[in-house]
């Protein structure tokens, strides 16, 4: 079972996985850096506040923090950006490099195509 666990593990996918969400948890922080620092001060100059994280809404008992939600949206809508911009870029590199993989037609190709066509104007 041990042997078995080890052969699991050292898979690539496993490893590559791996590696995936260390860069994402690490990528997580440096956005919500860019939101907190960056992006929030921009937004709160037209808003009124710097600091959109402090935005409540108290309704009897109960308080709404909608500001927080609104930094965790931007969040998500870089992350997800910056993922497309990614995936994007390695369609392109797999696509380029699928065209060069592309053999070119040989003489012996182009002899066969013409055998062919002399067979079927012979019938």
């Amino acid at each position: 079972m041990i042997k078995e666990f080890k052969e699991f593990i050292a898979r690539g996918n496993v490893i590559d996985l791996a590696v995936g969400v260390i860069i994402g948890a690490a990528f997580t922080s440096i956005v919500k850096s860019l939101v907190t620092n960056l992006i929030n001060p921009l937004i709160g100059l037209f808003v009124g506040r710097i600091d959109l994280s402090n935005l409540v809404l108290k309704v009897g008992g109960a308080t709404f923090k909608y500001g927080s939600f609104i930094n965790s949206v931007i969040n998500f809508l870089i992350i997800a950006f910056v993922v497309f911009l990614i995936v994007k870029a390695i369609n392109r590199v797999l696509r380029r490099e699928k065209k060069e993989e592309t053999p070119a037609p040989t003489a012996t190709d182009y002899l066969k195509e013409i055998c062919d066509l002399l067979q079927e104007k012979q019938n």
